[in-house]
C-alpha cells in the first residue's frame, strides 16, 4: 500500500494532492504571491486530515523541484527532505516538465511559464529540444519552426502554430501529477530533491562596497 503526498511551490501557489494506490483522496490548490514558507505545512497537514491521514501513513514524498520561483523551490526541496528524514521515507524530486508529461504526453513539447515573455521549453528525446532551455515566447527558435510536435503547457497555442502540432491538456493537475511520478518511482534509488534552477535569480546582491568600520 502506497500513501504519496505531493506538493508544489514554484510558483504562485501552494498546491498539494494525496494519493493512494493510485486513486486521489484529497487535493487542493491555494494561488498565493507569497507567504507560502508560513501556509505550507498547515495547508498539507489540513490535507492529509482530508484524506483521513495522518503523516505517520505516509510511504512516500513527492515534491516539485522547479523549474519556477527560487524561494518556493527551495521551500518546498527543504520541506520535502525535511519530512523524509523525520518519517524514514523516500523523498522523490519531480520537474515542472515530468509533471506535464505524466499520464502519456511524454512525446510532447511541455512549456512552462518563466515570466516576462519567456518560457521554459523541454521535449525528452526530440531533435528539437535536447535539454531544458529559456526561450522568448514571441521569438521561438527556427529549428522548432514545422517540427510537428505536440505541446503541453504554458503558451501552448502559440507554441503549437510555431511547431505545427497540436495542442494538448495535461493529464493531471500538478501535485496530483508529482504524486503519481513520485509514487511509481519511490521503490527505486534516487538522490535527494534539489531545486531546478534554469537561469540566475532576479534579484543580485548589491553593487556598492561595503562601509568601512571605523576602529
Amino acid at each position: 500500500m502506497a500513501l504519496i503526498l505531493g506538493f508544489d511551490t514554484s510558483a504562485a501557489h501552494c498546491a498539494a494532492a494525496v494519493v493512494k494506490d493510485g486513486q486521489v483522496l484529497a487535493q487542493a490548490v491555494e494561488p498565493m504571491e507569497k507567504g507560502q514558507a508560513e501556509r505550507l505545512m498547515g495547508f498539507m497537514a489540513e490535507l492529509l486530515t482530508q484524506a483521513g491521514a495522518g503523516w505517520g501513513d505516509l510511504t512516500g514524498i513527492g515534491v516539485g523541484i522547479g523549474p519556477g520561483n527560487f524561494t518556493g523551490i527551495r521551500l518546498s526541496v527543504a520541506a520535502a527532505r525535511g519530512l523524509a528524514l523525520a518519517r524514514g521515507i523516500p523523498a522523490i524530486g519531480v520537474s515542472g516538465f515530468e509533471a506535464l508529461w505524466a499520464g502519456g504526453g511524454d512525446a510532447a513539447l511541455a512549456s512552462i511559464d518563466a515570466r516576462r515573455g519567456k518560457i521554459y521549453l523541454a521535449s525528452p528525446g526530440s531533435a528539437c529540444v535536447n535539454a531544458p532551455q529559456l526561450y522568448d515566447l514571441a521569438a521561438l527558435p527556427e529549428d522548432l519552426a514545422g517540427c510537428g510536435l505536440a505541446v503541453l503547457g504554458h503558451g501552448a497555442a502559440d507554441i503549437a502554430r510555431h511547431t505545427g502540432g497540436a495542442v494538448l491538456a495535461p493529464a493531471f493537475p500538478c501535485a496530483e501529477a508529482i504524486a503519481r511520478v513520485a509514487a511509481a518511482r519511490c521503490h527505486l534509488p534516487a538522490p535527494r530533491p534539489a531545486p531546478l534552477y534554469l537561469r540566475s535569480p532576479d534579484a543580485a546582491p548589491p553593487s556598492d562596497p561595503p562601509p568601512v568600520i571605523l576602529a
